[in-house]
């Protein structure tokens, strides 16, 4: 039996209305599609297509106007989906006076991942995503990459099952492109599950699976990656370099059995992506000093698999607070050996614990007698004598 769909979408419409309820934009347009479990998902499309309405309306922030949507099986707007949702937006909106190490930590809160869990994971992030040396600025100081670099680490926080990226490399130097790509395809083998919505074709074509291309809120193209760039009109045959004399021999086996021509011979070039990834390497190796994003480490441990064995702060909490011993519970000592007590501070113990006895004062030690209420002592004394010895 095949799996149940992440996402699956059916005839979904969204319209904006104005004021007066008119219909003033209709952003979506009966679209059909689903997102399979494990699988990188792209939704392509120029600005304005729909693609980040569609977003909204799986992490439902949006309702739709017509149509079925539903998320692991629920509606979008049930609140037990959220906690299995990472969710990257198309702008990254962070409190600009917190630092990444304290903004990670808030967005962990929020999932209720234990504090220790929070520390380690950010820590992890951090290191990912190259802003480890960063990670004590504050996050107004950034710039728009390294913005983005913490944008993806607060999105990856709760180990999420769906992943959805709107636009996730913009403002992204090479380095960082070819990062977040390779982030992509090392969760996709892991079986996450990931939505990349992007313009940026290269981007797409490099990690997804299958795609949809949307222009005007509708679906134009869909498909695997394989069979929708596939160009069936042309071969390709990829040797290493001969000599032009061979070229030439090909090109009369060509004629004479296809009756047709080579187009065109040249030497295969390298992607400016590669280059620019060799050129920063070598300066890497050669310890060239930047005061910007590093590179980045390896992928975080637990976005890997290596799940923690979190263990709730409530019991470590309450095992700190029981004092240690060998002895069981249930076990009676008897006579156990003590250290040789402080008498002075036994002393004071006891007689702070002793109502102090009253001392008669002497004459010369009573207060005067010209105001009643100092007269109190005298009168004690009156009451205490036998009734024959008072004047």
């Amino acid at each position: 039996m095949a799996s149940q769909p992440i996402v699956e979408a059916v005839g979904l419409v969204k319209v904006f209305d104005d004021f007066w309820l008119r219909a003033k934009a209709r952003a979506v347009d009966g679209i059909d599609f689903e997102i399979r479990p494990n699988e990188i998902f792209g939704l392509l499309g120029p600005n304005g297509s729909g693609k980040s309405t569609t977003i909204k309306m799986i992490l439902g922030l949006l309702r739709k106007t017509k149509g079925r949507l539903s998320v692991f099986g629920r509606d979008p707007g049930d609140v037990s989906v959220k906690a299995r949702i990472g969710y990257l937006p198309e702008e990254s909106y962070m409190y600009r006076f917190l630092n990444p190490l304290e903004t990670l930590d808030y967005y962990g809160k929020l999932f209720g991942i234990a504090r220790s869990v929070r520390r380690r994971r950010s820590l992890e992030l951090l290191d990912m995503v190259g802003l480890e040396g960063a990670s004590h600025r504050a996050v107004g100081e950034f710039s728009k990459g390294m913005s983005r670099r913490l944008g993806i680490a607060q999105a990856l926080i709760n180990d999420p099952e769906f992943l959805i990226l709107d636009e996730p490399t913009s403002g992204l130097d090479p380095i960082g492109t070819k990062q977040v790509k390779d982030l992509l395809l090392d969760l996709g083998r892991r079986g996450k599950t990931i939505l990349l919505s992007s313009h940026l074709l290269a981007d797409v074509e490099d990690v997804c699976d299958r795609m949809v291309v949307l222009y005007g809120g509708k679906i134009r193209a869909s498909g695997t990656t394989q069979a929708l760039l596939a160009d069936t009109n042309r071969t390709m045959i990829c040797l290493p370099r001969v000599r032009a004399q061979t070229i030439e021999k090909i090109d009369a086996l060509v004629r004479a059995e296809e009756g047709m021509a080579i187009e065109r011979v040249e030497a295969p070039r390298q992607r400016l992506e590669d280059l620019f990834v060799q050129i920063v390497e070598q300066a890497r190796v050669e310890q060239t000093s930047t005061s910007g994003a590093l590179q980045g480490g390896k992928t975080a441990a637990f976005l890997l698999g290596d799940h923690e064995r979190d263990v709730p702060e409530e019991i470590v909490a309450d095992l700190q607070r029981e004092p240690r011993s060998s002895t069981p519970a249930h076990a009676v000592v008897a006579n156990p050996p003590s250290e040789p007590a402080n008498e002075s501070v036994l002393s004071d113990l006891i007689a702070s614990a002793t109502p102090p006895t009253r001392v008669k004062p002497t004459p010369a030690e009573r207060p005067p007698t010209g105001n009643p209420a100092l007269d109190r002592q005298v009168i004690d004394d009156l009451l205490e004598k036998p009734p024959e010895q008072r004047g």
